[in-house]
């Protein structure tokens, strides 16, 4: 069974058709990196996934679950992770209680049973001694990475990334993608909106190219990567590796 169905899934803003018509099934451990153009619907589709976002016409399932506005989705939420190109971190929170905040409200965890959850995801990310930290004596780098650790922290079964790495300079973008790859190592399902071409064929299992709302073209990553079907897909890698 898929961990991750959309089917025929249509999503609208006004008379814009954002999504228009899309399926996909992700399985347990799958990478998935999704490409495209800024408008093409990626960052919406995952919006949808984690029920963010309503949609028109299709359906949503999560682990055999479907997503619906009538859905529990602070359930939904648990079940799976989103980190933002922005962090959204609180900047007046430290970042132990960045983290323990929706453990402890949602999941009614102990504060010391949390803390230790926090110290646990800190490490992973390679940022244990920051625990006590404040955002703003943290780099981008770093507070992307409490954004992936607190996300961490609610042990989703997905975690879907959008452009995480966008506002990041090349050196901090090292830093990610590093944390990225050790999920990827631990069988982590990720669906990923990234412009990461080098990451999408390393690590990824497929390639999703959105164009125009639409899934254009999917496949193997590395063989997509390496000879792209649709004149769209070829034409988008030129301008991103250009």
């Amino acid at each position: 069974m898929s961990l991750v169905e959309l089917k025929n899934v249509i999503k609208r803003y006004g008379d814009v058709t954002v999504l228009n018509d899309v399926s996909l099934k992700v399985a347990k451990g799958e990478i998935i990196a999704v490409l495209g153009r800024s408008g093409s619907g990626k960052s919406t589709m995952l919006r949808c996934i984690n029920g963010l976002e309503p949609i028109h016409g299709g359906s949503i399932t999560v682990d055999g679950t479907p997503v619906s506005q009538d859905s529990d989705l602070r359930l939904l939420r648990q079940q799976v992770g989103i980190v933002f190109q922005s962090f959204n971190l609180f900047p007046h929170l430290s970042v132990s209680d960045n983290i323990t905040l929706a453990p402890r409200v949602v999941k009614h965890q102990a504060p010391r049973a949390a803390r230790e959850i926090a110290r646990e995801v800190l490490r992973r990310v390679g940022l244990e001694e920051k625990l006590d930290a404040f955002p703003d004596q943290l780099s981008g780098g770093q507070q992307q990475r409490v954004a992936i650790a607190r996300s961490l922290a609610m042990q989703p079964k997905v975690m879907l990334f959008d452009e995480v790495t966008s506002a990041l300079d090349p050196e901090l973008t090292g830093e990610v993608l590093k944390v990225l790859e050790a999920m990827a190592n631990e069988g982590m399902t990720m669906i990923l909106v990234t412009h990461e071409i080098g990451f999408a064929r390393r690590f990824g299992s497929r390639v999703v190219f959105m164009h125009e709302g639409r899934i254009w073209e999917e496949g193997e990553a590395a063989a997509t990567l390496a000879a792209p079907k649709t004149h769209e897909l070829e034409t988008f890698l030129a301008a991103v590796l250009h």
